[in-house]
């Protein structure tokens, strides 16, 4: 979902075709590389986007020894769908680096909305921390187990609460329209 939010963000802007926007990815720094993003992940999502009708092809660029570029321009129903699929993505992640690229194009949607997404994912979280946290000590724990259980509870007391600072900061962010 994240590719194709990318590709109608940018298909957005300008129209463009897929090997342009891998190597707008890759440079300075090797953002294709660092998401695992390859070439045919590129054109099976642009080829995924054609087939619902969200983009079509506009143009084909020909050049002499080289092979052909299609260029393609978000449709109307794309236009209509990227928000859609911004909101899916918020609401889908639970971690706010599966949410980079909603963050990135949160201009093509309604931030309040936004808010009240991660406002309930921040609930949801601190609710189910409540729940769990305090079962180490109602836990019979043997010596064998004793350390084992001691890293985990530091392990997901350390993750839960960075989380819910950080969602907490995000919303923040978002709210004061610095995101």
């Amino acid at each position: 979902m994240s590719i194709q939010i990318f590709i109608l963000s940018k298909l957005m802007e300008d129209d463009n075709y897929p090997y342009k926007l891998k190597k707008q990815l890759s440079e300075p720094i090797p953002l294709d590389e660092l998401g695992g993003l390859t070439e045919s992940k590129l054109y099976y999502n642009f080829d995924s986007l054609a087939k619902k009708g969200l983009i079509e092809a506009v143009e084909i660029i020909k050049e002499e020894h080289r092979p052909d570029k299609q260029v393609f321009a978000i449709t109307a129903k794309g236009r209509e769908e990227l928000p859609k699929l911004i909101y899916k993505l918020f609401e889908n992640e639970d971690e706010i680096k599966d949410m980079v690229v909603g963050l990135a194009n949160i201009n093509y949607v309604d931030r309040d909305r936004v808010t009240a997404i991660l406002e309930k994912k921040l609930r949801n979280i601190k609710t189910r921390w409540e729940q769990i946290s305090g079962y180490e000590d109602k836990v019979k724990i043997d010596k064998e187990n004793e350390a084992f259980v001691e890293f985990m509870a530091g392990y997901v007391s350390t993750k839960t609460e960075h989380t819910i600072y950080w969602l907490e900061e995000l919303i923040k962010k978002i709210n004061q329209g610095a995101i």
